[in-house]
């Protein structure tokens, strides 16, 4: 699929990083150098820091590349990482990173403790979600997160769908949120998604034991092609984390991995998804 911003920006802070390393320069050096802020390196090789066509021309300089065909790719992705893409209008209400590593991923494998993934819910149980845990300050704007969620549905289907796969613990088609008139129709829609060739969904037993991922809510984004922009995020109460170095996100997905051959295979989600219609 055509590489939206937030691949764009990371691919651009990536080889930046590498040029410097290429050149033997520290990011204090790069700093000192321009009279930055010392972090102000940093914040653009872990991509949380614009980087300007005139950066991009400037550091090229100092680390001595006389590549001019890196320096016209690099410019290009600069430009490209100051597009608008559908998620721009909901930036005051996005937390995190997860939307637009989702919007971008050519891959997205979830594991959800206590709730449905947000990307499977229907409108009517995000709705119940969202009235119940919303800040009251926040709840004016139910209409708009409503909106988003749904928007994010869309990769399900159409030309270059999302690869997903997701492993739920049995709890969660158990917990009735909202009422029961709103849990048939959504363990309806799982079963639905659940038949698509794109989609993988599993439910984690009672049964399973104990496991790596106990904390919470974990997703990870991967890009088949581009491996060194694989990511694992990790949802919190009051705040996220996305990790993006390397060794630690292929021990994340060896762990889900485990995860995934503890669960029910996805004939027997099926059957237990549609046993859950029929709850007294």
């Amino acid at each position: 699929m055509p590489e939206g911003p937030s691949i764009t920006r990371r691919r651009l802070a990536l080889e930046m990083k590498r040029a410097r390393e290429r050149s033997g320069m520290t990011q204090e050096q790069v700093a000192a150098h321009f009279e930055w802020n010392a972090a102000k390196v940093a914040r653009m090789e872990n991509a949380r820091s614009g980087i300007t066509p005139r950066d991009v021309k400037d550091l090229l300089s100092l680390y001595g590349n006389e590549d001019a065909d890196l320096l016209e790719a690099l410019l290009k992705l600069s430009r490209n990482s100051k597009q608008r893409t559908w998620y721009t209008q909901y930036r005051d209400i996005i937390r995190g990173d997860l939307i637009s590593l989702e919007a971008d991923a050519d891959i997205a494998k979830y594991w959800e403790p206590n709730i449905v993934p947000g990307i499977f819910q229907t409108e009517a149980y995000a709705r119940a979600l969202m009235e119940a845990g919303l800040p009251p300050k926040e709840r004016k704007n139910v209409d708009r997160h409503l909106a988003l969620r749904m928007e994010r549905q869309k990769r399900l289907t159409g030309e270059n769908a999302l690869q997903v796969s997701a492993v739920i613990d049995q709890s969660v088609i158990h917990r009735v949120i909202g009422d029961l008139e709103t849990m048939h129709p959504q363990l309806e829609q799982l079963v639905e998604f659940a038949k698509l060739d794109n989609v993988l969904i599993q439910i984690l037993p009672f049964d399973a034991g104990a496991h790596y991922f106990h904390s919470g809510t974990v997703v990870f984004i991967e890009f088949p092609n581009l491996s060194d922009l694989d990511a694992v995020f990790l949802e919190g109460m009051a705040s996220d984390q996305t990790i993006e170095e390397s060794p630690e996100v292929k021990r994340y997905q060896r762990e889900f991995e485990k995860l995934q051959a503890t669960a029910l295979s996805p004939e027997a989600t099926i059957k237990l998804l549609r046993k859950g219609y029929h709850r007294p």
